[in-house]
């Protein structure tokens, strides 16, 4: 079998499969939002959420006591979505609200069920902000950007959500040129760095802490983020795909282009023969490799890959004990648009 490119087993020992890492909370004080109003948001998720995620909301609160969520709209074009529309109440105004599937609210076509957003931005190429986590029961380890009308890269843009912004501005100031605005956007900047310089997070787009996830990085998959499963010390959990991604986006590429069904079923043959070292590696404990093979499927994009995502990726969030990731994406594949994301809208 051919090595996969650019792809390499992590440094030393990695945790057992069965040990669900605990959620720890950021040494910075706790933001002053209430505890009932906390539970909401998470309950609706079922994620935890990062002390930076309250504390941005209070900060946004400060520049716009009214509408917190518009607080950088004039200004930067950003405005605060996801779990951010349960603090704004905006859930309340929406009937049938219960039944609303919140872990596709915000969902863009190419976000993995890793990403949650938080921010969105240029409706054009669909540039939005979201939290990253490895696993469900984790806190985040990166907040990413992704365009999702230009491709599914989400690249990492800080440990924190202040960073993220900060990094957004420090372009945007590169960019404006009437004076007016550069005034505005450095005046923003200060209040934003006095803020996290007070709460203690740090505005690198590269933290210790990332660099260190690093290391626990198996394959950085097509959308450049990496994964992160469990590797024991015998090198159990994560076994690499017969392909690089250069020859795997080479057979997909073949698959869609096919003229016909008889021609794309052929062209099918190496993606059924990964799902069989899929299986044996599933019974040998190397659920990476399923989740390696998923989410290049379902990053590529084409429905084409669908069913197949469908088969591959379920099944590795489960046998990985990240349940809710699976029925993430079972949601987010059975209604996989290009259309309106938000939910709450009317």
């Amino acid at each position: 079998m051919v090595g996969g490119g650019g792809k390499r087993r992590p440094g030393g020992e990695g945790p057992q499969c069965e040990k669900a890492v605990a959620v720890k909370k950021g040494k910075c004080c706790e933001a002053d939002v209430p505890s009932d109003l906390r539970k909401e948001v998470e309950s609706h998720y079922r994620l935890s959420l990062p002390e930076d995620f309250y504390h941005f909301w209070r900060f946004c609160e400060g520049l716009d006591p009214e509408q917190p969520a518009d607080a950088l709209s004039a200004s930067l074009g950003l405005r605060l979505v996801g779990p951010y529309d349960i603090l704004a109440g905006k859930h309340k105004m929406k009937k049938k609200s219960a039944s609303l599937n919140f872990n596709l609210h915000w969902r863009f076509y190419y976000d993995p069920p890793e990403f949650q957003t938080i921010i969105i931005g240029d409706c054009k190429t669909e540039f939005h902000m979201g939290y990253f986590r490895d696993s469900p029961d984790e806190l985040p380890v990166f907040v990413g950007t992704n365009e999702a009308k230009k491709n599914c890269i989400i690249v990492q843009s800080g440990e924190n959500v202040f960073a993220a912004v900060k990094l957004f501005l420090m372009k945007k100031l590169k960019e404006v040129t009437d004076k007016k605005k550069t005034s505005l956007l450095k005046t923003i900047d200060e209040k934003l760095t006095e803020a996290a310089r007070e709460l203690g997070f740090s505005l690198e787009q590269r933290t210790v802490k990332m660099k260190q996830r690093d290391k626990k990085v198996v394959t950085k998959t097509f959308h450049g983020a990496g994964l992160v499963v469990p590797v024991d010390k015998n090198d159990v959990g994560y076994r690499e795909l017969p392909e690089t991604d250069a020859s795997l986006r080479r057979i997909c590429k073949t698959i869609v282009e096919a003229p016909g069904d008889a021609e794309r079923l052929r062209a099918f043959a190496p993606v059924q023969e990964m799902m069989t070292y899929v299986q044996f590696a599933n019974d040998e404990c190397d659920y990476g490799m399923g989740l390696e093979l998923g989410m290049d499927l379902f990053c590529h994009g084409s429905h084409y890959f669908h069913k197949v995502a469908g088969q591959l990726l379920p099944l590795a969030y489960n046998l990985l004990k990240r349940n809710l990731f699976a029925e993430i994406i079972e949601a987010h594949l059975a209604d996989r648009s290009r259309g309106d994301v938000d939910q709450l809208a009317a």
